[in-house]
């Protein structure tokens, strides 16, 4: 089959539905316009008809000069009360003026019964109504058929009766739906198989969710079997444990199946897409995602880097780049010297194998992750280790001390927090600076930054973007050893650096010192 797939993104309804997400109505208009560049067919934008948001997205999105994705409104068959002509919901779906409108319908006899507690053959006639009525209106409707396969399972005749209704009424695309998420990828074949032999002109999309963990799966094995147009959200977002996640479904029918999704092009884009999308829902890229994953084509073990080195498909099943991923090396305790020259390539730094800084870095590290550091999220400390091994680091400033206080007067007073820090700059300067902050830890960045920025300005553009606190041995209780894991940003780049200690607040400051020597190395450069 080569038959070009059609991938319908849900992300903005089903993936604003998951837990913990929310998408400002600016956000919203920028993941459209990335689903676009990116190529997929069609951006589901909600429901008009009873989210106000949704709404204004369709009217925002008028203005977007879209040049892949058409815009698509979603809501409901008529109510059984009201005639298609009358109906809020229709009628909202026309006043959100998009060329596609799907509409779900219910296609499984208990789901009829029991949740619009209406006789089977009026379902079937409410399906075919709707459908007609909006088609005679110049819209392009898609049926999402509801509880399909679990429909299918309990009457197949009547879950085909569902969407014979609305091919019959002009329906353009037949979804199936596995609203429950618990079938598994042979049943999901078998029933696509057996929908195509009924209704062999067409065309079926997919819809499936992935409370049994197959949602990707099920959506390779529908498309398979003969579906040709997909949904599903970026980053698996949505209700419960999620929908099938786009971005492992697009490379796999590409690059695994052979099947024509996006533009080579556009695929690598889609780390890129991943992470937007994530930031904008304000969580955190999975490192552990397939494809997309920070750690996707990460290798730690030395004999795994080694081999990597020599044949990159001994450990990995893609090229990264095709995705926009790239290959990382992740030195630790348990890697060798391929993996540091490896990670020194990568900085841009010629290491010879059998040099002393060499096995004296390696040996540091070790140490190092012996004592709780953890460099495989702090490239930029380890890029410092390894400067200062050949003897490349340049020193900034000296620091001859620093103080943190927190306190609270009484318990319906706010805490406050202050940090003192006394340092000393290469010309002779001293400077002794005080700031409160939110916390400690913010306090003492803020007293750092007020005592550099007006030698090195370029800091002010400097934000932390992610604070990490691990306990190491949780047993101490109190007196346990904390690593503190910063990620910080000029706007530009991002870079990851890492502080042991007992002592939270001497474990942040260690982290901070690493994160401003980088940024001034960067910028500034290893010799005076």
């Amino acid at each position: 089959m080569s038959e070009r797939i059609e991938i319908y993104d849900v992300t903005l309804r089903d993936g604003a539905q998951g837990p913990r997400i929310k998408f400002s109505s600016d956000d919203q208009l920028r993941i459209v316009a990335e689903l676009d560049a990116f190529g997929v067919s069609y951006v589901e934008g909600g429901q008009p008809g009873s989210n106000p948001k949704a709404a204004e997205l369709f009217a925002r999105a008028r203005d977007l000069d879209l040049k892949h994705a058409k815009m698509a409104a979603f809501g409901s068959t008529r109510h059984s009360k009201s005639a298609v002509e009358d109906d809020a919901n229709i009628a909202a779906l026309l006043e959100a003026e998009t060329e596609v409108v799907t509409i779900f319908a219910k296609s499984s006899p208990t789901q009829v019964a029991n949740v619009l507690r209406i006789d089977l053959d009026q379902n079937l006639t409410i399906i075919e109504e709707s459908v007609a009525y909006l088609t005679a209106q110049g819209r392009r409707v898609f049926l999402d058929a509801e509880h399909f396969f679990d429909g299918y399972g309990e009457d197949s005749g009547y879950a085909l009766a569902a969407l014979e209704a609305a091919w019959r009424a002009g329906a353009e695309v037949l979804v199936l739906c596995d609203t429950n998420g618990g079938w598994v990828p042979w049943q999901i074949a078998e029933v696509t198989r057996a929908v195509r032999g009924k209704l062999p002109d067409a065309p079926l999309g997919i819809h499936v969710h992935n409370d049994s963990g197959c949602a990707v799966a099920n959506t390779l094995s529908a498309v398979s079997a003969g579906a040709t147009h997909v949904q599903g959200t970026i980053n698996g977002y949505g209700e419960r444990t999620g929908n099938a996640n786009l971005s492992s479904v697009i490379p796999n029918l590409q690059l695994k199946m052979g099947l024509p999704v996006v533009e080579p092009e556009q695929l690598a884009r889609l780390t890129h897409l991943s992470h937007l999308v994530a930031e904008l829902a304000n969580m955190t890229p999975r490192d552990s995602d397939p494809f997309v994953g920070r750690d996707a084509f990460t290798h730690k073990g030395g004999m795994h880097a080694d081999a990597v080195k020599k044949l990159k498909t001994s450990y990995e099943h893609i090229v990264p780049e095709l995705v926009g991923n790239r290959t990382h090396i992740s030195v630790s305790e348990m890697s060798g010297r391929s993996s540091l020259l490896q990670k020194a390539a990568e900085f841009g730094m010629a290491l010879d194998r059998d040099a002393p800084e060499t096995k004296q870095v390696l040996q540091r590290v070790k140490e190092l992750e012996n004592e709780g550091y953890e460099f495989e999220g702090a490239d930029a400390s380890l890029e410092l280790l390894l400067l200062k091994a050949r003897g490349q680091h340049r020193s900034f400033f000296t620091l001859h001390g620093f103080r943190v206080s927190v306190e609270r007067r009484d318990a319906d007073s706010s805490t406050l927090a202050e940090a003192t820090v006394k340092l000393e700059l290469p010309n002779g300067d001293r400077m002794h600076t005080a700031a409160e902050g939110n916390g400690p830890v913010d306090a003492l960045n803020n007293a750092l930054r007020k005592a550099l920025e007006t030698t090195y300005p370029e800091l002010c553009a400097v934000h932390l973007e992610d604070y990490k606190v691990r306990i190491l041995d949780a047993q101490a209780a109190t007196r346990a050893k904390t690593r503190v894991l910063i990620e910080s940003s000029d706007g530009d780049d991002s870079w990851d650096t890492v502080g042991v200690s007992e002592n939270i607040i001497t474990a942040s400051y260690i982290a901070l010192l690493d994160s401003i020597e980088y940024k001034l190395l960067r910028t500034r450069g290893y010799e005076d």
